[in-house]
């Protein structure tokens, strides 16, 4: 897992000798679910997951969400658990985004603390910065409250991986061992029998939803406020381009709107709505029974 453009797709093609698209950008390549092709490492058989990013070009974090928390406990259903999970963050970053601490806290919160023992974050893109300055923000990430060091705190590690086939294969073989562990998004949905808005990651996403439509509701009114001030000034050009502006805030609260009205469903009417349960009951268990990173 991790940000789009961090690095997954390329990383899984490195380990597994796959061919999983990759992109040259910050759009998105992985929109679904995939899987790498199984390999052998160690005496076992090993099979990588793709998931696209909560920041995905393509897909809002509500479907990548449900996408995801759909597949994973599907796959739990069927008797399979991960070793591990690696999530891979840019060096290059300049700094750590809003966006990225917030893709960062779905992805703890799809986890859960139990789990983070078998977490792996993975520091990519190392050739885009110098040797001192990629080591200054490795070792920020590692100690600021704000970013990693809660995480690593309760038995997640960080490493490094240099775009080179030794680096990402010492990381998988540190994920190896692991005893596999249930995720936090699996119990709820499986076990508990959870809506998915009411799961621990549901419950976050609709929480920054939230807080994403009240932002553009003031926002709405200081545009209005601006276009009444236009119009007793007689400014008609103003006010129109106001207008213009109150619409689109409008619209995009009526989508943000959606989003939070479409993160509902329990996994038996997830199942129902789309096509995963084909992906993991025709790719996952005819072909791979044994163990998944």
């Amino acid at each position: 897992m991790g940000a789009t453009g961090s690095g997954k797709s390329t990383f899984i093609n490195m380990v597994s000798g796959s061919h999983l698209p990759v992109g040259d950008g910050l759009r998105s390549c992985t929109s679904d679910i995939e899987l790498s092709e199984p390999f052998a490492l160690a005496g076992r058989t090993v099979v990588m997951i793709d998931t696209p990013g909560f920041d995905d070009t393509t897909r809002s974090d509500t479907d990548v969400l449900k996408m995801i928390a759909t597949f994973l406990s599907r796959m739990y259903q069927d008797g399979h658990k991960l070793s591990g999970i690696v999530y891979t963050h840019r060096i290059s970053d300049f700094r750590v985004t809003g966006m990225s601490r917030r893709n960062f806290t779905l992805f703890r919160k799809l986890c859960g603390e139990d789990t983070l023992q078998n977490v792996i974050i993975a520091t990519t893109m190392w050739s885009e910065v110098s040797a001192a300055r990629g080591i200054a923000r490795e070792d920020e990430l590692a100690t600021e409250n704000l970013f990693f060091r809660p995480v690593l705190d309760k038995g997640a590690r960080m490493m490094r991986h240099d775009n080179s086939y030794a680096s990402a294969m010492g990381i998988v073989m540190q994920l190896l061992p692991n005893r596999r562990r249930t995720l936090l998004i699996q119990r709820e949905l499986v076990d508990m029998e959870l809506d998915i808005a009411q799961t621990t990651a549901g419950a976050e996403l609709s929480r920054d939803l939230g807080e994403q439509a009240r932002e553009k509701r003031e926002e709405m009114e200081k545009i209005e406020q601006e276009r009444q001030e236009a119009l007793l000034a007689a400014d008609i050009q103003s006010a129109q381009e106001l207008e213009d502006e109150h619409h689109e805030a409008a619209a995009k609260i009526k989508t943000i709107e959606n989003k939070q009205m479409g993160l509902a469903g329990t996994l038996v009417t997830l199942l129902a709505a789309g096509a995963v349960s084909l992906l993991v009951g025709q790719v996952i268990a005819p072909r791979h029974r044994r163990d998944s990173s």
